[in-house]
């Protein structure tokens, strides 16, 4: 088998309600690289880039397209390494990555196909067969009642069946964001799990004083408290609080996650599959977690096609650490209004009953509507 062709689709959707995060970004579209791989045996394989679309395109068409033309899918890590030294001199982070990890993902949907089995088949097998979904959300919409959305928010979350929840904090006023997550833990009860999340707005002494001041509300992490760079600081933070410390959204590679795992800066790691460098890279990046006893949990933002990547990668992910009722790495649901997730895939992944099933079809285990795709694309 050879790859005859690497198209890059650029889709983007205006959302109805625009919303913020703690870096005051404004979302107020959706958008994605989505990576379509052919082959001559008529064999097509679905990846998906985190960032911003237009600059994974560009990598994509320009710097690693005609390398991968010609190419047996089946050598998909040597490929990997090819990608990689083409851009090493000024591309070890960042969007290169993202650039190779869509290609990465597509090449392993296309294996899945050739052979007829999901990618967890071919990345280690089963450990289980059904995820535990986190809904991530809460962030800010109306300035004037920031406590009451996000109780109303959660509660809706805690009703369909969500078991356990992340809401993103860093409004500037920590007695104000302390004050929130109290409201939200008192209307969900103790018996739904809670994470936080600053989108590494903070600074260490501050993020060390909110986090104590959160720590009476049973957290189940606290996700980017600072900046990524800084990771001496997350050792400070880490080693501060009496609750997990987590990261690593924007880290990269094996290379990239090495020291921080190796001095445990964080408890738990979260490589993105659409970051990080697609299946090939992640899987070496959860090995290096588990040597030095840290946690593996994925993030995942984007459409139906990173998402389905993210349950596959967590199916084949060993529970860390084993034990007789052990506590398997959940799958981060966003449940901001994104299109893209919930219309591409003719059969999308659901929710249900706070349990997401792993798809057993080949490759991604989904089909992309190209209804769906044709109607968003930009590019």
């Amino acid at each position: 088998m050879k790859v005859t062709d690497v198209a890059c689709h650029i889709l983007q959707c205006k959302v109805e309600k625009p919303f913020v995060s703690a870096r005051g970004w404004v979302y107020g579209t959706r958008a994605s690289c989505v990576v379509e791989i052919s082959t001559d045996e008529g064999i097509t394989g679905w990846g998906e880039c985190y960032g911003p679309s237009a600059v994974a395109k560009t990598f994509i068409e320009t710097q690693f397209k005609a390398r991968v033309i010609g190419k047996d899918p089946f050598d998909v890590e040597a490929i990997w390494e090819d990608l990689y030294n083409r851009i090493k001199d000024y591309g070890t982070t960042g969007m290169a990555i993202s650039a190779i990890s869509g290609i990465d993902i597509a090449l392993w949907d296309i294996m899945g196909r050739a052979v007829g089995k999901p990618v967890h088949k071919l990345i280690g097998g089963a450990y289980r067969s059904e995820v535990v979904p986190y809904a991530t959300g809460l962030y800010f919409i109306d300035m004037n009642r920031l406590i009451e959305e996000a109780v109303e928010e959660a509660l809706e979350f805690k009703n369909d069946g969500f078991r356990a929840i992340k809401m993103k904090i860093g409004l500037g006023d920590l007695k104000l964001d302390a004050k929130r997550v109290a409201a939200v833990r008192e209307a969900i009860g103790p018996d739904v799990k809670l994470a936080v999340d600053a989108n590494h707005c903070f600074s260490v002494p501050n993020a060390i004083k909110l986090g104590r001041m959160l720590e009476e509300h049973d957290i189940l992490w606290f996700e980017e408290p600072i900046s990524p760079e800084d990771h001496d600081g997350y050792i400070e933070v880490t080693r501060a609080l009496d609750m997990a410390v987590a990261g690593g959204e924007n880290d990269f590679t094996r290379w990239g996650f090495r020291d921080v795992i190796a001095k445990k800066a964080m408890d738990i790691v979260q490589p993105d599959l659409c970051a990080a460098g697609g299946f090939s890279e992640c899987r070496k990046i959860a090995t290096l977690a588990s040597a030095f006893g840290v946690e593996c949990v994925p993030h995942a933002w984007g459409s139906a096609i990173g998402l389905a990547a993210t349950v596959q990668f967590l199916a084949a992910l060993p529970d860390q650490p084993p034990a007789f009722r052990p506590m398997p790495p959940m799958l981060e649901f966003e449940q901001t209004p994104n299109p893209l997730r919930d219309h591409l895939a003719k059969e999308p992944i659901e929710q249900k009953k706070g349990i997401v099933q792993v798809p057993t079809g080949p490759g991604l285990g989904i089909e992309i509507d190209r209804e769906v795709l044709k109607k968003y694309k930009v590019a």
